[in-house]
């Protein structure tokens, strides 16, 4: 049996790229320095959630994997302290956008890509109009510590995603999110749903469960917690919503057969 240390990041974002970059790279630092060997952060974390609304000046953002700057710094980033870091971007690959990860190694290698299965739809989640539903398949990638499957969040709420990944073997499942609160009213609290239905992932397939999101405030969210969860065990982390980066409390030594 082994352990294997990992931790999930939130961060404020901003629209200014080299700036949430820094800000990324400063939470992967200090978790690393904390132990931390497979570290996740959250989804489409170059930029404030955009997805909000629909503008066409946004499909810009979207570059190919080997262009992406927050790719190139972390591959850097990742060698040089040795862990394992799942990249979220907006991917442009010929025609088609997608939310994609990029996993990185602990040697900075690009093991490949998982491309978004779930897209949404509603008010505040426009991301139909922004990516194309992914074509990769859910992956599982055999890394320096351990076997892991990455989705992306809407792909969160369905329980094929967490369980194709187990079949494929993966030790550890890893969701960067960006969930916000209700638009529609802002009243509703859905993160014991959202954590209830992560805790029930990990409980049918008896793998651990690790969950980046967002945190503070934007136009139209307030997002919730960060969490992990096992097969018996859920834990959170408190997010403080005045800072702009902040490392959650969730360090987490998983025993691995």
């Amino acid at each position: 049996m082994r352990n294997v240390t990992v931790a999930a990041t939130q961060m404020i974002g901003g629209w200014n790229v080299e700036e949430n970059i820094a800000r990324a790279e400063k939470l992967v630092r200090q978790a690393a320095a904390q132990g931390a060997q497979i570290i996740l952060l959250q989804e489409l974390f170059e930029r404030n959630y955009f997805c909000q609304k629909q503008k066409p000046e946004y499909l810009g953002f979207a570059v190919p994997v080997e262009e992406n700057p927050a790719v190139k710094h972390f591959a850097k980033i990742a060698k040089e302290l040795a862990v394992v870091l799942p990249i979220s971007i907006y991917e442009r690959a010929g025609n088609c956008l997608y939310n994609t990860v990029v996993m990185l190694d602990a040697d900075g290698s690009n093991m490949g890509i998982y491309r978004k299965s779930h897209i949404p739809d509603g008010p505040g989640y426009s991301e139909k109009y922004y990516f194309t539903p992914g074509d990769t398949g859910f992956k599982v990638w055999n890394t320096r510590y351990a076997k892991v499957g990455v989705g992306i969040c809407w792909d969160q709420w369905f329980p094929e995603c967490a369980r194709s990944m187990a079949l494929l073997g993966a030790e550890l499942i890893f969701y960067p999110t960006a969930i916000g609160s209700e638009p529609h009213d802002a009243t509703i609290n859905s993160r014991d749903h959202w954590q209830r239905t992560q805790q029930g992932h990990a409980a049918a397939n008896l793998t651990p469960v690790i969950v980046s999101n967002r945190i503070g405030t934007e136009p139209r969210a307030i997002s919730p917690l960060p969490s992990m969860a096992a097969p018996l065990l859920l834990t959170t982390a408190v997010p403080r919503y005045r800072k702009r980066t902040k490392l959650t409390k969730p360090f987490w030594s998983i025993p691995l057969i």
